[in-house]
């Protein structure tokens, strides 16, 4: 098996959209203003001009500067590390890693410290987030798992190279493959696999290929489990219809993504991220509020993550059509599905959890699913007790000393 090199900054911690949606209101001005950015984030220039006169105020090292300040509020201490996981798989002919030079490409990761012999769990995030969207839970997880949290190819502290897929098939290779050689790097194992929302999307595409590395399959509020055809709309029918409807399409189907709104708005972008922070961890959340200091450093965090050079992002036409349903659905694969699998859901997820139980129907693995209250589609965030007791209980056989006891349910948690 070949092994990557590994790139490693240490960083020692003692003691111490949903994702966001289309603004379409906002598009069009966005995209051409877009156009007029001046040197693009982490370029010679950019290091050089003001920070405050830029109009894209970050890179990749505020990326990750942004990131230190949000898991600095944790008790667990932790490695943070860019895994080289080199240009492209060995033989591969496909576009999903080329770009303009041959260079490596990296993975951010962060690995908790753990008690000897706990079990890995390894955390995916979801479409437009980072892995410190679960600064919530780390120190809770961390206290029965070897945590290790990565960052995407392309999104957050990753390497973000051209995007280049022109296919549903090119595109879910470039997840998949690179979070492949990301495991190898990092030599991995028989380990548990929690995706959430489009991060589930690929953790179970990648356990359908690569089954024999996973112990067990966590897929929290799950993207992609229905196809429009498997799930008629008739309000998407009567939106499309209208010229509305009609424009956020064709937006969709060109590719234009929330990040582009953040990106044009330049300087006032921040601003933007800080409102829809404060309405959907705030006024409209259906769990616990986040702290000021807490809204604070995550605003900071995910408008760095959100800013960054389009990469990653652009996976969402090639693997959904709008309504966010599936161009090669998961429910079509659940009769190969070989890895048991709990998917846990908000109570008011608008993610769908009678995708799940259509799919369970035709599983051969043991699967449950749990539904959290309180939460909705970042239940992670919005019911954080909640949400690490329903991990507890998924991964009971996993975890020393629970296998013969806590077999019901625990309270507050629904069997669905």
């Amino acid at each position: 098996m070949r092994r990557a090199a590994a790139a490693t900054t240490r960083i020692r911690v003692g003691m111490a959209a949903e994702e966001v949606r289309q603004a379409s209101a906002a598009a069009t001005a966005a995209e051409a203003a877009s156009a007029s950015v001046p040197a693009p984030a982490g370029s010679r220039w950019a290091r050089v001009w003001p920070s405050a006169l830029r109009w894209i105020p970050t890179s990749t090292e505020r990326i990750i500067a942004a990131e230190k300040r949000l898991l600095s509020i944790l008790k667990t201490g932790y490695v943070q590390e860019q895994v080289n996981i080199g240009s492209a798989p060995p033989g591969s002919k496909v576009k999903w890693f080329r770009s303009s030079s041959d260079e490596p490409r990296f993975i951010n990761t962060v690995t908790f410290d753990s008690k000897e012999n706990a079990p890995t769990l390894v955390m995916v995030h979801g479409y437009g987030a980072s892995q410190g969207f679960f600064f919530r839970n780390f120190d809770a997880l961390a206290s029965r798992f070897r945590v290790i949290a990565i960052d995407q190819l392309g999104w957050g502290g990753s390497s973000r190279p051209d995007f280049d897929c022109r296919s549903t098939e090119e595109t879910e290779a470039w997840f998949i493959d690179s979070f492949e050689e990301w495991r190898k790097a990092k030599n991995l194992s028989n380990f548990i696999l929690l995706g959430h929302s489009f991060g589930g999307y690929v953790a179970a595409k990648y356990a359908l290929q690569h089954p024999e590395h996973v112990q067990h399959l966590i897929l929290v509020g799950s993207a992609g489990f229905s196809s429009e055809t498997d799930h008629s709309s008739e309000w998407l029918t009567k939106f499309r219809a209208t010229w509305k409807g009609m424009l956020v399409n064709h937006l969709w189907e060109s590719n234009f993504t929330p990040q582009r709104i953040v990106r044009g708005l330049g300087p006032w972008g921040p601003d933007l991220v800080r409102r829809y922070t404060t309405a959907r961890f705030g006024s409209h959340s259906t769990g616990e509020l986040l702290t000021e200091n807490e809204s604070s450093l995550l605003t900071d965090y995910i408008y760095h993550t959100l800013a960054a050079k389009a990469s990653g992002e652009l996976c969402l036409k090639h693997i959904f059509s709008l309504g966010a349903f599936a161009r090669k659905p998961l429910l079509h694969s659940a009769s190969d599905w070989k890895v048991p699998t709990t998917f846990i859901y908000g109570h008011d997820d608008w993610m769908n959890y009678q995708g799940a139980q259509q799919a369970r129907k035709d599983m051969k693995v043991p699967c449950e699913i749990i539904r959290v209250p309180q939460g909705g589609h970042f239940v992670f965030i919005d019911n954080p007790a909640g949400f690490h007791s329903a991990i507890f209980y998924a991964c009971r056989k996993f975890l020393s000393g629970d296998a013969e006891e806590g077999l019901s349910l625990p309270d507050g948690l629904i069997s669905a």
